[in-house]
């Protein structure tokens, strides 16, 4: 018996990875915006961080997320990979279903 090599449709492929950073974006965002809460306060230590850099921050954090929310948007839209050959519900004819 030989093992052949499993193989996926590279755009299928990249589409379900894609998916999985959708889905994960979230914790993601919400490991970067807790970062803030371990930096030492300004009055607790000498070199503590001072708010308007943790302001700037989260700012900066929040901007980033929209742009990877963006991207990610922009390379999955329209049809998933491997719908092409179905027929839509106009394209069959009414009473063949």
């Amino acid at each position: 018996m030989s093992r052949r090599p499993v193989f996926l449709e590279k755009r299928s492929y990249r589409h379900r990875r894609t998916m999985d950073a959708v889905r994960m974006l979230p914790f993601l965002g919400l490991a970067l915006w807790m970062m803030p809460l371990i930096w030492p306060l300004p009055a607790e230590a000498e070199g503590g961080i001072p708010m308007s850099l943790a302001l700037r921050y989260l700012f900066g954090v929040w901007a980033f997320l929209i742009l990877v929310c963006g991207v990610l948007w922009w390379r999955t839209r329209g049809e998933p990979p491997g719908r092409e050959d179905r027929p839509k519900a106009a394209d069959v004819p009414p009473g063949s279903g």
